[in-house]
């Protein structure tokens, strides 16, 4: 499988899932959930989505397991959407990658760096 079809499935998996989360989901627990990124094997027989909820790590358990409930529909959608042999199973997972930015936004805002000196003279 080439690496752009691969990368092409992947970006498609990524607009019908968020499109759904956005339009079709009823579950309170998927509220302003954002998808971060899916990758997909090179036999395009799983697919990880990686999601987060914006700003609210402490409702990690309560998505994944509404994710985990809603991935026969995500799967039954995306093969009514997309024309592919079989349709990938799909592997949740949260996203850290948000809190370890605001982590270290954190710490460059605590450091004292004094500005630079100019050594010309004009």
């Amino acid at each position: 499988m080439s690496k752009i079809r691969q990368q092409r499935t992947a970006d498609q998996i990524h607009l019908i899932l968020s499109e759904l989360m956005l339009r079709h989901m009823n579950d309170p627990r998927l509220l302003d959930l954002t998808i971060t990124e899916v990758t997909i094997d090179r036999e395009l027989k799983y697919a990880d989505v990686y999601v987060q909820a914006l700003g609210d790590d402490a409702r990690q358990a309560d998505v994944m397991a509404a994710l985990e409930n809603a991935a026969g529909f995500f799967r039954h959608e995306l093969a009514l959407r997309m024309r592919l042999r079989s349709t990938p199973q799909l592997h949740f997972h949260w996203d850290p990658r948000l809190a370890h930015v605001e982590e270290i936004d954190k710490i460059l805002g605590t450091l004292d760096i004094p500005p630079a000196e100019d050594d010309e003279e004009s």
